[in-house]
């Protein structure tokens, strides 16, 4: 299904400035985004995370906002299972970015698994600009490569000089991670469906942030999806009905 609805990508001859645009603005992306891993390591090491933990989240998860909400909520006391679960819900968004970018960058199936670590919020919206196949590969590459060796460096960074930095909100390095996160996110909401899932969401995490245990806000943020969706059903159906 996802071949069927995914706008073909042109197949055009390479084009060297064309591929330099790609390159540059995956290289722009990549370096942005990479440099808040040290924020990552920094808020990880004041959680109360080891060294290895918090190296080994970013190898392995590779999902900044999901890490972030991790950490965060374990901070704050929460259960870890709570705290994973969250976090869980946050990269699952990750498979539908998957859908979307197999039809466009048709990888070799011996790659795939390789490229899958890669599919995040940042490669994802780099690739879906890209007007060629081979611009859109290279902007996949180029930016997953780029974000993946800066994230888990300065991630490192970030932990070992966590005790000379003191409390990271003292910085205001906590905020990094979700800030970007929403930097990448606002240009994205471009339908009024998508903008009303996002304000509810904003709605439902700060609103029960104060009653509910650490992590459990983001669990019934999710659920803005279903309900902003049923709404616009309903909305729908009642006016095919006075039709």
């Amino acid at each position: 299904m996802a071949q069927e609805t995914a706008p073909p990508l042109e197949e055009a001859p390479p084009s060297p400035d064309a591929d330099r645009r790609a390159i540059r603005g995956a290289l722009g992306v990549g370096i942005a985004v990479g440099l808040s891993g040290f924020a990552f390591g920094v808020t990880a090491a004041g959680s109360g995370i080891s060294l290895t933990q918090t190296c080994l989240l970013s190898l392995l998860v590779f999902t900044g906002s999901s890490q972030f909400a991790l950490v965060g909520a374990l901070a704050a006391g929460g259960n870890p299972f709570t705290a994973a679960a969250g976090a869980f819900f946050l990269g699952v968004r990750n498979c539908f970015y998957g859908l979307r970018l197999a039809p466009l960058l048709r990888l070799p199936a011996r790659v795939r698994p390789l490229a899958a670590q890669w599919v995040i919020d940042e490669t994802t919206a780099v690739t879906i600009s890209q007007p060629t196949r081979r611009t859109a590969r290279i902007g996949f590459v180029v930016t997953g490569l780029t974000l993946y060796v800066l994230w888990n460096l300065t991630t490192l960074l970030g932990a070992l000089g966590a005790s000379a930095l003191g409390d990271p909100a003292a910085w205001g390095l906590d905020a990094a991670g979700p800030a970007s996160f929403l930097a990448l996110l606002a240009p994205m909401l471009r339908t009024g469906t998508e903008r009303a899932v996002a304000g509810l969401a904003v709605l439902l995490g700060l609103g029960f942030l104060p009653v509910l245990p650490a992590g459990v806000p983001v669990l019934v943020a999710a659920l803005a999806a279903p309900a902003v969706l049923y709404a616009q059903g309903r909305r729908t159906g009642r006016k095919e009905v006075r039709r």
